[in-house]
C-alpha cells in the first residue's frame, strides 16, 4: 500500500506569534502524522517560558546560537548553535533562550500528531501555543 508524499512548503505556512521577539511556522502539522514539525524564529533577547509536553521534542538549531536547560538546572544551560539538536524527554520542564545578537531559527519535532504543551507560568491555548498579555516582550 502506498501512501502519498506529505509535502510542506514554509512559504505557505500560517504564521502563529510568540510574543513580539518570536513566531512559528507550523509545517507538518495538521494532525495526520506521527509527528509534527515547525519553525520558530526568535529575535535577540527572546526567552521560551519554562513548559514541557507529554511526548519527546527534538530541538534542531539551523540558524543563530541558544541556551537550553532543565528545570532546576537553569545555572548549568546548554549552548547550541547551527547544526545542534537536542532532545528533550517526555514530561521534562524546559526552556530556550536565544543568545547573541542574530536571530535564532530552530525545526522543532514533536513527537505526536497534536501540540500539546503545558507552560508553567503562563497560560496555553487550545493548539498548545503561549498566550501573552499585552505589553509582555517573551
Amino acid at each position: 500500500m502506498t501512501h502519498p508524499l506529505k509535502i510542506a512548503k514554509l512559504a505557505d505556512a500560517s504564521r502563529v506569534e510568540f510574543g513580539p521577539l518570536s513566531f512559528y511556522h507550523p509545517l507538518v502539522a495538521d494532525g495526520d502524522t506521527p509527528v509534527r514539525t515547525g519553525i520558530q524564529t526568535a529575535a535577540p533577547g527572546y526567552v521560551a517560558s519554562m513548559h514541557w509536553h507529554p511526548y519527546t521534542e527534538l530541538l534542531f538549531i539551523i540558524d543563530g546560537e541558544a541556551e537550553v536547560w532543565l528545570q532546576g538546572e537553569e545555572d548549568t544551560p546548554h549552548r547550541l548553535k547551527a547544526g545542534d539538536c537536542v532532545a528533550v524527554p517526555p514530561e521534562t520542564p524546559h526552556g530556550f533562550r536565544v543568545l547573541g545578537d542574530k536571530p535564532l531559527r530552530l525545526l522543532g519535532i514533536h513527537a505526536n500528531a497534536e501540540r500539546v504543551t503545558t507552560y508553567l507560568e503562563r497560560e496555553t491555548d487550545v493548539h498548545g501555543y503561549p498566550v501573552f498579555k499585552a505589553g509582555e516582550r517573551t
